[in-house]
């Protein structure tokens, strides 16, 4: 090859390089250029996705308010049969569980004795009686000895005062006869009222003394609630105003209604107690606890659930959905009550209608894009069992 093909080679060669070089160049400049934009370009926003149970609608509601109330059922008429007599005790054969009738014979204590003593009171009252008749016989004759002139009229009025003291004899002795006579019946034992007996509190042959306790009684068809309230909490309670109560062992919510009020507050603790009427209801038994909400007042008012209202700024405020964007507003609370066994409270500053987060789906920053999960449609079943 001569020397001016080499000449022009090499400048190819070179003019080939410096191509390559600009190329690489200009595509690293560029590579650098939208690296930059990259970084310097605002970042999306996330969308939130929220479901239905995710938000709550504020609007106008019918709101009960009320005050808290706990305590134990009890009977409203119950008895404890007491002996009347001291003596041994016979024929109690009723236990617990043991359904009873008004006027039943429940037991009997030993008669023997108080049937000696009706006798004996008795035979006194006949023998005061026959000194009645034999002083009104002296009486009768006296009487006619001093009209004939006999005797004088100091000894008629004498028989006519031992007629009379034999007379108060007689009446005293009546009367002790039917003291006896009550002992005698006192001796059998009844029951005061039906109901069931929930104790037996002595056993056949026992000797018991004067007003030991044999059976209680209870009557199960109509029970109350007593509940003590505060003075402050009590001034609102009336009667006839209504309660849920939840009852050990019952599934489902137990109506009552106010029936009584106390009207003198409990020495020491200053609570005044309260008396609510329960329906009637199978299961339910005396002594189970029961607690629920008594209502107070009702109200109609613009309210969210209480679960929305939040309080981790100076001032408690809603996370409002307005524009498919997450708004904050401040608001201002007022009562407190149920709604289909949910609690919500009045509030100030949100419109009527607007969307609001409850306390589940926790906080959103302001201006977050959100937007509403679409329903889960189920699937249909194919028809004949999805068979083809």
């Amino acid at each position: 090859m001569n020397p001016t093909a080499r000449r022009w080679l090499k400048i190819a060669l070179v003019l080939l390089s410096l191509a390559a070089l600009t190329t690489f160049g200009w595509r690293g400049y560029q590579s650098r250029q939208a690296a930059q934009q990259a970084q310097s370009a605002p970042a999306k926003d996330p969308v939130i996705e929220l479901s239905a149970i995710d938000l709550a609608t504020a609007h106008v509601v019918d709101l009960t308010s009320g005050l808290p109330i706990s305590g134990a059922l009890k009977a409203v008429n119950s008895a404890i049969v007491k002996a009347r007599v001291p003596g041994e005790l016979q024929g109690l054969t009723v236990r617990e569980g043991d359904t009873v009738t008004a006027g039943q014979v429940i037991a009997r204590v030993e008669s023997t004795e108080y049937a000696d003593r009706v006798r004996q009171a008795q035979q006194q009252a006949d023998a005061a009686r026959a000194q009645v008749d034999i002083a009104q016989r002296q009486v009768d004759n006296n009487a006619a000895l001093v009209r004939q002139g006999f005797i004088s009229k100091t000894a008629a009025d004498n028989a006519l005062a031992s007629l009379n003291s034999a007379q108060a004899n007689y009446r005293a002795a009546q009367a002790g006869t039917e003291v006896v006579r009550k002992s005698l019946a006192d001796t059998v034992l009844k029951a005061p009222i039906s109901g069931q007996i929930s104790q037996r509190l002595a056993q056949p042959g026992e000797r018991v003394s004067l007003e030991a306790r044999i059976v209680e009684i209870v009557d199960l068809s109509r029970l109350e609630l007593e509940a003590a309230l505060s003075p402050a909490d009590s001034v609102a309670v009336r009667v006839g105003q209504q309660a849920l109560l939840t009852i050990e062992g019952v599934a489902q919510p137990v109506p009552a209604t106010v029936a009584r009020i106390n009207p003198s507050a409990q020495a020491g603790s200053r609570s005044v107690l309260i008396y609510l009427s329960v329906t009637e209801q199978p299961g339910l038994r005396q002594g189970l606890f029961a607690q629920g909400q008594l209502a107070t007042e009702q109200q109609r008012a613009l309210a969210v659930p209480l679960s929305a209202v939040r309080t981790d700024k100076p001032l408690p405020y809603v996370q409002v959905v307005a524009d498919g964007r997450i708004a904050h507003r401040t608001v201002q609370m007022g009562a407190r009550g149920e709604v289909d066994g949910e609690l919500w409270v009045v509030v100030q500053g949100v419109a009527d209608g607007a969307s609001v987060l409850r306390g589940a789906a926790g906080v959103l920053r302001e201006g977050t894009q959100v937007k509403l999960a679409a329903p889960v449609v189920p699937a249909r079943a194919a028809p004949n069992g999805g068979r083809q």
